[in-house]
C-alpha cells in the first residue's frame, strides 16, 4: 500500500482530508494517521456505522436511507457531501458497504462497497465488488482502493 506516497502528496500540496467510514470501522482513518506529520493534513475521521449516526452526525436524509439503504450510491454521496460541509477539508472520503460475513443480499452482496470522494467540486462515487472474502480482507481491500484512488486524484 502506498500510504507513504499519499502522505507525501498531501503534505506537498497542502491538502486536508477527512473521512466518514461505515463498514471499515476507522481503518482508513488509522492508515491516514499512521505516519508522523499526518496532523498537517488529517482533519477528522468519523465512524458513522449505524443509520442513526449517518442521519444525526452526517445529516444524511432519513428518506435516502429508507428508499435506497445505507449501502447505496445515494447514501455514499450524501455522506461525502455532508462531511465536506462539516469538515471544510479539500478532500473528503465516505465509505459504506457490506463487509460480511452476514448481511448480504442478492442485490447487495457481501463485498459490495461504495467509496465516495469529493475533491473540490468534483464528486466520485465508486462501486466495488470485492467478493465474498472474509471481513478483514474486504475492509483492507477497501482501504487500499481508497488510498490508490486518492493518489490518482491528487
Amino acid at each position: 500500500m502506498s500510504i507513504n506516497k499519499l502522505h507525501k502528496k498531501l503534505i506537498k500540496n497542502k491538502i486536508t482530508i477527512s473521512v466518514a467510514e461505515s463498514c471499515t470501522g476507522g481503518l482508513l482513518s488509522s492508515k491516514l494517521t499512521t505516519l508522523s506529520g499526518s496532523s498537517k493534513y488529517f482533519k477528522m475521521g468519523l465512524i458513522t456505522y449505524s443509520n442513526n449516526a449517518k442521519i444525526n452526525i452526517l445529516n444524511v436524509n432519513k428518506k435516502v436511507i429508507d428508499k435506497y439503504g445505507a449501502v447505496s450510491q445515494e447514501c455514499c454521496r450524501a455522506m461525502v457531501e455532508n462531511l465536506s460541509k462539516l469538515s471544510k477539508s479539500k478532500i473528503n472520503v465516505s465509505i459504506t458497504g457490506v463487509a460480511g460475513p452476514k448481511g448480504g443480499t442478492k442485490y447487495k452482496p457481501i463485498g459490495l462497497v461504495f467509496i465516495g470522494i469529493k475533491a473540490g467540486n468534483k464528486i466520485f462515487i465508486i462501486k466495488n465488488l470485492f467478493g465474498k472474502k472474509n471481513r478483514s480482507i474486504i475492509q483492507s481491500n477497501t482501504v487500499k482502493k481508497c488510498i490508490n484512488l486518492l493518489i490518482k486524484i491528487i
